[in-house]
């Protein structure tokens, strides 16, 4: 086969090679996101640049793009504007947003670091949250995105946290970080993207520009989180100290205090009363001491002036 027909398709070699389906593909040209193919005959025929564009398409959506901001895109691109720096752009917001790695673990591994118990509906629910990912074909393999927080999950279980907490915990984390993360996206979009995203797609230049502005500003959230979960966390878990050990450590109230008198003390002011009337007793005799030493003090203070001389 020669080259010239090596870069020919039908419509049916073209899904192929493209991963895309015949309706797929027709779908895409009747939206103009395809060109159309060259009419040989009663054949369509479909070369490279067809592919490129289709694999372009698949990956742009797998960014989470939507065909309509992908045909502003594309028309742009054939307009002659240029996309090498909207690319970018998306490359650079799709990328890792830490230095994390993902992991691979086995079944195996998993319950064993989970109790040595096969657990399928913790496994599932897992999977349902994207602790773990199954991998295609490996049914007893498993692919983890962040080991860090699958070690936390390990270590809370190993410290007496049972599953369905842990999960349950999790979920709600999730919702609130998510919430953090949109903030901050907002903040970021309001007072530093704003002036690149005015021309929809934007020009190559300012894609290009918004790119490094992406990378600089990218550790950005998660070191303000970090700083502001520490400050929290030594908040919180001082009071929490102090409301389960009592009030050691904590600071004394304003008001009147408790005061625990020795045993041997009540027992005696018991036999001397009785006990209904110890409060009382304590009572009196603490106004009582109070008193003398008030005067106490003040006959000091009176002897250290001296006698008071009368003859004036």
């Amino acid at each position: 086969m020669s080259d010239q027909a090596a870069a020919e398709y039908r419509i049916e070699d073209l899904a192929h090679h493209s991963g895309a389906t015949v309706r797929t593909i027709r779908a895409y040209q009747d939206r103009g996101l395809l060109p159309k193919p060259e009419r040989r005959g009663r054949s369509n025929v479909y070369r490279d640049t067809h592919l490129a564009r289709l694999r372009q398409i698949a990956d742009l959506l797998d960014r989470g793009y939507t065909l309509a901001s992908i045909k502003e895109l594309l028309e742009a691109w054939d307009a002659g504007r240029g996309l090498g720096g909207v690319l970018g752009l998306v490359a650079e917001v799709h990328g890792p947003w830490t230095d994390e790695e993902a992991d691979r673990v086995s079944r195996a591994e998993l319950d064993e670091r989970f109790g040595g118990t096969s657990d399928d509906d913790a496994v599932n629910e897992a999977c349902e949250l994207g602790v773990l990912e199954r991998i295609p074909g490996r049914p007893g393999e498993f692919l983890v995105p962040s080991p860090q927080e699958l070690a936390v999950a390990a270590e809370l279980y190993a410290a007496g946290v049972p599953l369905p907490a842990i999960t349950g915990h999790l979920r709600e984390l999730r919702g609130q970080v998510e919430h953090i993360a949109s903030r901050f996206l907002e903040f970021t979009t309001e007072h530093v993207f704003a002036r690149y995203l005015g021309q929809v797609p934007p020009t190559d230049a300012d894609a290009v520009e918004a790119a490094a502005l992406v990378r600089r500003l990218r550790p950005l959230a998660q070191q303000t989180v970090d700083a502001e979960l520490a400050r929290a966390m030594r908040l919180f878990a001082t009071r929490h100290l102090q409301r389960h050990l009592g009030t050691a450590g904590a600071p004394q109230a304003s008001g009147p205090a408790a005061v625990a008198l020795p045993a041997k003390t009540v027992r005696a002011v018991q036999e001397l009363v009785g006990a209904e009337h110890v409060g009382e007793f304590v009572r009196a005799a603490t106004e009582r001491e109070l008193q003398a030493r008030t005067m106490n003090d003040l006959a000091q203070r009176a002897a250290s002036r001296g006698p008071v001389d009368n003859s004036r």
